[in-house]
């Protein structure tokens, strides 16, 4: 097994190489600084204690982003949704022709919002951490046509809050 002081340099490390990307994520999740700072500490915390359980190093992007969704929802099961302040969803693929419409981002903030944590997850997974749905579905143990209609689901939420009038045609 690793000496102590091997584990410290490999969290050193994982700190150095993921701490910016996990810390962007998690403010897209929470949209507020003091809890994203939280939440990304509390993921290398975690890593910490249970690192002896990452076998392969190659998954080490994907076990971190998955400590994180988890911290994230075991902290706001309670809580009503969160502003997502700056969410970097790449919007360019959501609407169908709409190219000359400029994205409101107060409302597409709001439209997130008002996602369940569930369907939030799931869009953010699939634009900011590029799953797939199949690691989507093995991810949030949930059937691959769950995925689906989640990601559909929370897309057309989106589009008849930020293109209404496109709706109606």
């Amino acid at each position: 097994s690793h000496s102590q002081i091997e584990l410290q340099q490999r969290i050193e490390q994982m700190v150095r190489e993921h701490h910016a990307e996990l810390y962007r994520y998690a403010m897209r999740l929470c949209g507020l600084t003091a809890d994203a700072e939280d939440i990304t500490q509390q993921v290398f915390l975690i890593a910490q204690t249970k690192i002896s359980q990452l076998r392969d190093e190659s998954l080490e992007r994907n076990w971190l982003f998955t400590i994180l969704r988890n911290t994230y929802f075991k902290l706001h099961r309670k809580q009503s949704p969160l502003p997502v302040s700056s969410l970097g969803v790449d919007l360019d693929h959501l609407p169908e022709d709409t190219d000359d419409v400029d994205i409101d981002t107060e409302l597409l903030q709001l439209a997130i919002n008002e996602l369940p944590d569930d369907f939030k997850v799931t869009l953010l997974m699939f634009y900011f951490e590029g799953c797939s749905y199949k690691e989507i579905a093995a991810a949030l143990e949930i059937p691959h046509g769950t995925v689906m209609s989640r990601l559909s689901r929370a897309k057309q939420h989106l589009r008849t809050k930020l293109f209404p009038k496109m709706e109606k045609e």
